[in-house]
């Protein structure tokens, strides 16, 4: 069983290299030359993922890369954490889980306030702060109290992790002059994102193995996030909303900014965070009941080929595939927005993602229910750099981290209403009905994106 899997995961690898190779073949290192007058050069042959890391956004690249390295050591080791060390009892893991996203609902409601108020550097070194004391408080006790605290700062933490970053990097954008670039980096960073999440896996793996305990890379990610928030500290020059911070616009300047009501009632935003809502939220989903699938179809592939059944599959592996489908989709996400305006490329992405739930909800193809999977995660990596630039031509920077964070409201509500309905099912195939809504629910909001913000509006915004 591991020997197909380990073999399609090098055929990813291999597709991984060759679009390195591809890129760098075609965007070649130009000879050094003169000094551009130019205080942010974009060289002409130059790869978005050379030109990125030679300019003055690479802080923020460093800052953005060891955060979500701290995020995705964690992920893996969370259940084992709690059952193997911890030993709970698996009734109290729901409960659990289900804190950390109602903390997520619960501070999109006012951290973005809080950030575009006193300082979007602030709320992202807080952000280190928090999550770091979650790590610490997550290995510290197998006391209840203790774990759904950690929970909740998890939650928190999470909240700031997806808002203030981004709409940190939107406004300094918009300050350096660099608005046509946001596309770019949206993609570097997905690329980036992929392969620390790769590499954080196999890290892990070894961290675990070495220390002979689950803690061990909740350890390393709080030294982690003290390191990132270190550079954050030093290199970052901190940003506001338009209206406010020490370059306060007047009374009469602040009136004509959009107000967080008018910006959440506008249609568009409407539309954008439906599809927010429903395609990460099915993304969340899809992280709890990928594995009980991909068992079940190959128990089913098991029992109709006379194969030995019952053999546990290689989820480091799979988990390894998955992520270098995210890669694979990141490094052509330049070629891609070439070509095709980021509003229809999000509106495929919906329809795409929609047919791979429904595909897997109805097979019993565990090879099949596997590369569908990959195709989802092929889309999770283009959807991100697509959402990021979509918001950030969308959403007034006067309110950005307040809409950011409530943006976020519905998606933790929707997940954590979903959990709840799935923890009631006695069936062993509840991710067959997990899966159909999630596929009925993308191709509702296509629908409302497509009507209300390209047709309607005529919104399809192409790279600049």
């Amino acid at each position: 069983m591991s020997s197909i899997y380990t073999l399609n995961l090098t055929a990813l690898l291999a597709l991984n290299a060759a679009l390195f190779y591809t890129r760098q073949k075609v965007h070649p290192i130009p000879p050094t030359s003169k000094p551009s007058p130019n205080p942010n050069p974009k060289p002409q042959n130059a790869s978005p993922l050379q030109s990125l890391l030679t300019s003055p956004l690479t802080p923020f690249l460093t800052v953005y890369t060891l955060t979500m390295t701290s995020d995705w050591l964690q992920g893996p080791y969370l259940y084992p954490l709690y059952t193997s060390t911890h030993l709970l009892p698996p009734s109290s893991l729901p409960p659990l889980f289900t804190t950390g996203f109602l903390s997520g609902a619960i501070s999109g409601s006012f951290i973005g306030s809080l950030a575009d108020t006193h300082g979007r550097k602030k709320a992202c070194l807080a952000f280190c702060l928090i999550y770091a004391l979650s790590c610490l408080l997550t290995t510290i006790s197998p006391s209840l109290p203790v774990l759904y605290l950690g929970r909740v700062l998890g939650g928190l933490g999470t909240s700031l992790l997806f808002t203030v970053f981004e709409s940190f990097l939107v406004s300094d954008f918009k300050n350096r002059g660099l608005e046509g670039r946001l596309g770019e980096t949206f993609g570097v960073m997905s690329t980036l994102n992929s392969m620390v999440a790769i590499a954080s896996g196999i890290g892990g793996e070894w961290l675990v193995a070495g220390t002979g305990t689950n803690k061990a890379p909740f350890w390393l990610a709080a030294g982690v996030l003290m390191v990132a928030g270190g550079v954050m500290k030093m290199t970052w020059k901190e940003n506001y909303a338009l209206n406010e911070g020490p370059d306060k616009k007047s009374d009469e300047e602040a009136k004509e900014e959009k107000s967080l009501f008018k910006t959440l009632s506008d249609p568009k935003i409407l539309a954008l965070g439906l599809s927010t809502t429903v395609f990460e939220g099915s993304m969340y989903l899809f992280v709890f009941f990928w594995a009980p699938a991909l068992q079940s179809s190959s128990s089913s592939s098991s029992s109709s080929s006379s194969s030995p059944s019952g053999a546990s599959l290689p989820y480091g592996v799979i988990f390894a595939a998955f992520m270098a489908s995210t890669l694979a989709s990141s490094l052509i996400f330049g070629k891609i927005t070439e070509r095709l305006p980021f509003g229809s490329l999000l509106l495929s992405l919906l329809g795409v993602s929609s047919l791979c739930f429904l595909a897997a909800s109805n097979t019993s193809s565990s090879q099949f229910t596997f590369w569908v999977f990959c195709l989802f995660e092929a889309c999770v990596g283009i959807y991100f750099p697509t959402m990021g630039f979509l918001k950030g031509k969308l959403i007034d920077d006067g309110v950005r981290s307040q809409v950011y964070g409530f943006l976020r409201i519905p998606l933790n509500v929707f997940v954590v209403v979903a959990l709840l309905v799935t923890g009631r099912m006695e069936s062993d195939k509840a991710f067959v009905v997990v899966f159909r809504v999630c596929s009925g629910l993308l191709l509702l909001a296509a629908g409302g994106f497509w009507g209300l913000v390209v047709r309607k509006s005529g919104v399809d915004v192409q790279v600049e």
